[in-house]
């Protein structure tokens, strides 16, 4: 049974996202999809979705839902205090919801970014491979007051689940976020490098689904390079000293030099900060012959 949410509020920022449109990078599309994707496979995980099922990403602030049908639910990655029919509810476990039920959210309390899975996922249109909004690709760009996005809906669920899971905080509060040594890494001054290694840097208030901004400018002396390819936690240090970590919409190619790259968790990790929060470069376990930056 066709099934419909209305966005009685729209929140801050929120959208659709799946894993993103791979194999078109070379056109110049970003890869898109969830910021966080730890959070995603957990909501989906929950309700027993395909993995890659398309789930909303809520930033920070979060809508108001009313859902047309009877479904089930789950939340995962930052907690923004849901409620549903103004009472709470928790992340992490199924969530029943009736006809005319209404979702809403309150005061963030950890993390950046929530995700809002539903049974079998969103039923938004396919563009290139994926469900994920991405402005001049896809209709719609985040979620606007009016809006109405499909599910299906049923009276009866084809699976019977309670399920709920014990979930590892610890990536949404941790201030240690995980790098290899990019391209232009070797090309750095000794003391830069230490900088990089030792120092911690806060979040600047510059950040958003493609790249996010540090607060702190370093002296540099480096040139710009060639235009060269980038891809989401590729962290970039420009003229004036500033680092930028690319995010999931981030562009194809750039010509600042690449210092960083972090790995898969830091992304994750990254997503989950908020402006103000400090975050410091550490090296992942690395395998004999691997690159640290120590």
């Amino acid at each position: 049974m066709k099934a419909e949410i209305e966005i009685l509020h729209p929140g801050l920022f929120s959208t659709i996202q799946d894993f993103g449109r791979r194999g078109f990078q070379k056109y110049g599309v970003p890869l898109s999809g969830v910021m966080d994707r730890i959070a995603l496979k957990t909501a989906n995980l929950i309700l027993q979705n395909q993995a890659d099922a398309a789930v909303m990403e809520i930033t920070q602030m979060g809508p108001k839902l009313k859902f047309s049908a009877a479904t089930k639910i789950a939340i995962s990655g930052a907690y923004l205090s849901p409620k549903l029919n103004e009472a709470g509810i928790d992340n992490n476990e199924v969530v029943k919801i009736h006809e005319g039920d209404i979702l809403s959210f309150g005061r963030p309390e950890y993390g950046m970014r929530s995700y809002l899975a539903i049974l079998d996922g969103f039923k938004t249109e396919k563009v290139l491979g994926s469900r994920s909004w991405y402005e001049d690709i896809t209709r719609h760009e985040k979620l606007e007051k009016g809006m109405k996005l499909q599910y299906e809906g049923s009276e009866e669920q084809k699976y019977e689940t309670h399920a709920a899971i014990k979930f590892d905080e610890e990536y949404l509060n941790s201030e240690e976020i995980e790098v290899f040594p990019g391209p232009e890494f070797e090309k750095l001054p000794e003391t830069l490098k230490s900088h990089l290694r030792q120092s911690k840097f806060s979040i600047d208030k510059n950040n958003n689904r493609m790249a996010i901004q540090l607060s702190e400018i370093l002296e540099n002396e480096m040139q710009p390079i060639i235009t060269g390819p980038v891809l989401p936690g590729t962290v970039q240090l420009t003229p004036g000293g500033k680092l930028i970590v690319l995010m999931r919409d981030c562009q194809t190619t750039g010509g600042y030099p690449r210092v960083l790259q972090l790995s898969e968790k830091g992304i994750n990790m990254m997503a989950q900060k908020k402006a103000g929060d400090k975050i410091r470069f550490k090296s992942p376990p690395t395998p004999k012959g691997g690159e640290a930056l120590s």
